[in-house]
């Protein structure tokens, strides 16, 4: 069955049918591409929410280390790979489906055009033939009338017994004349029927059925291509499952390899100080009156009990390298904040008894062992002493593997540098050598330097080594007992430093602004709080504070307000 014979008649349908066609075509397309957009905003969206939970800076990458945190920077990563694997499935569905049945499509209209256009083409040629016919049949029915009538004339005139023979003669020849050219328009439009007949069999039986079956036969490739196309949206899908596959089971994965044991070692590791934990506290009897002082000549000096605050050392806390924060907080003016604010009546901390106690009778005696001692503080924290013995051992460590990267990097450039550098000797043309020479001298100069830190370094983590065990060493043997006559050194070592940690407040203020410490050195203090200055402002706008709590580090010193 096709069109041509079972649809001869059906132009019109056929016409509708395959204009249907074409846009079923159109509407896939724009059903394509309304699902690549939603492809492409989402696989956008998922972007930006990894790159808004992604970790950044020196602090996120501490925290990497962990195992949970690095689990949740490589479930973004994969989610990252999956909004990629996203974005190809709208990339491959605009061009393997939009793109190509959008140029089909045109190529099918003009198609359809052509053979609509010689269907109709075919159709007015047999309806002029036909009116042809028509206009010879009228010719031939208006002659063979007039012949007739010229006929019957001349018999009567030849019946006429009035008529001479002249007008009897006239009237034969007239009808003879009539009846011959009624004769012509008859073989006229016999001939014409003929050529009519022929046409039109043409016409329903080979032209407009071959027309309409190239019209199937289209309609049928466009139905054809079409359930490719269908096919498509799903394979262009399938062909990324084994990757999206992948980033899931990355994910699982991710939240597998967590080890929580392995996260609290690696913590521990990061934060232990090293230190020996303090003794017992000695009771002092107040009851029985102060008793006087121990010479500072005297040979066997007072007891000393192991460090209660390990961390409290005022060089701890170092000054952020930072700038400090605006004096005025987010989202106010200087106008509209208040001159002053009221200070409350500072309640004195039994902790503030004791030291005011210390430094009317105690530290005035021992300012002589401080001066013996002062000399053997190092003068910079550029090798971390300011850093419990773990932790110092962990930043030289770090900062020896940075040198050494460095170290790498120039030692391959000074190599680079030197090919170079005897390739512009062999080849002139496509260099000056000696241009090379100033690279070359600062490269050295610079792998100089670095072997000199690299070594500085190394020879102060190698004393933080052996200094951490000749420390543990000496607080096993003497942690609870009194130090001998000959370790009068480390006694004195150890009473400066246990009185190092308790420092007076050279004044006080009150916070006018709430600060949130969250950097190292720091310390969150709240608007109307009370604070004890340890250490004053020297120029770069921190200022070092003592809290009620007891807690202790910078804060800006434009926060801040002095009290009279």
């Amino acid at each position: 069955m096709d069109w041509g014979t079972d649809l001869w008649d059906q132009y019109d349908h056929i016409d509708k049918h395959t204009q249907s066609g074409l846009d079923l075509v159109e509407r896939y397309i724009k059903f394509v591409k309304e699902r690549t957009e939603i492809e492409q905003s989402y696989a956008k969206q998922l972007r930006s929410l990894t790159k808004k939970y992604a970790k950044r800076g020196s602090k996120e990458e501490q925290e990497c280390k962990f195992s949970n945190h690095a689990s949740l920077q490589e479930i973004l990563n994969e989610l990252n790979d999956y909004a990629g694997q996203r974005e190809l499935i709208a990339e491959n569905m605009m061009t393997g489906i939009c793109v190509e049945l959008t140029k089909y499509l045109q190529d099918l209209k003009q198609e359809r055009k052509t053979y609509l256009s010689d269907a109709k083409k075919a159709q007015q040629n047999l309806e002029s033939s036909f009116k042809h016919l028509e206009s010879t049949k009228k010719r031939f029915a208006k002659e063979w009338a007039e012949a007739d009538k010229a006929t019957q004339q001349a018999e009567k005139t030849e019946s006429d017994l009035n008529a001479t023979k002249l007008d009897v003669e006239k009237a034969k020849q007239h009808a003879h004349s009539r009846t011959h050219t009624a004769e012509e328009c008859r073989n006229d439009y016999a001939a014409q029927l003929q050529k009519y007949n022929k046409e039109q069999n043409f016409f329903y039986y080979t032209e407009i059925p071959q027309i309409f079956n190239k019209l199937q036969d289209m309609d049928e490739r466009r139905i054809r291509r079409m359930a490719e196309g269908y096919s498509q949206f799903s394979d262009i899908e399938k062909k990324v499952l084994p990757i999206i596959s992948k980033c899931l089971e990355g994910i699982t994965a991710a939240g597998a390899k967590i080890n929580e044991k392995q996260d609290s070692i690696l913590f521990i590791e990061q934060h232990k100080s090293g230190f020996e934990r303090p003794g017992d506290v000695e009771f002092e009897d107040y009851s029985q009156g102060i008793k006087p002082a121990t010479s500072d000549s005297s040979l066997n000096p007072p007891k000393v009990r192991a460090k209660l605050w390990p961390f409290s050392k005022k060089h701890k806390f170092s000054r952020p390298a930072f700038s400090p924060p605006s004096p005025f907080p987010p989202g106010s003016h200087p106008l509209s904040l208040p001159l002053s604010l009221p200070l409350s009546k500072l309640q004195h901390s039994p902790l503030s008894l004791c030291l005011r106690e210390f430094n009317r009778s105690v530290k005035p005696r021992i300012s002589t062992l401080k001066l013996l001692h002062k000399h053997h503080r190092p003068p910079a924290a550029e090798d971390f002493s300011h850093l419990p013995p773990e932790q110092r051992k962990k930043r030289l460590q770090a900062k020896i593997d940075d040198i050494t990267k460095d170290l790498q990097k120039a030692q391959d450039q000074s190599e680079a540098l030197e090919k170079m550098k005897g390739v512009y000797e062999q080849n002139p043309q496509m260099g000056d050598p000696s241009s090379l020479e100033p690279q070359i001298t600062e490269t050295a100069q610079n792998i100089g330097r670095l072997r000199g830190e690299l070594t500085k370094y190394e020879t102060w983590l190698s004393e933080a080594v052996g200094g951490e065990e000749t420390s543990n060493t000496f607080n096993n043997n003497t942690q609870h007992s009194v130090v001998a006559g000959d370790t009068t050194q480390n006694i004195y070592t150890e009473f400066e430093d246990e009185f190092d940690d308790v420092e007076t407040p050279i004044g006080q203020c009150s916070a006018l602004y709430t600060f949130e410490g969250n950097s190292e050195g720091t310390i969150s203090i709240t608007e109307g709080e009370l604070l004890s200055i340890m250490e004053e402002d020297k120029g770069d706008g921190w200022m070092r504070v003592l809290r009620a709590n007891g807690e202790e580090g910078y804060i800006p010193s434009s926060y801040v307000k002095l009290a009279p």
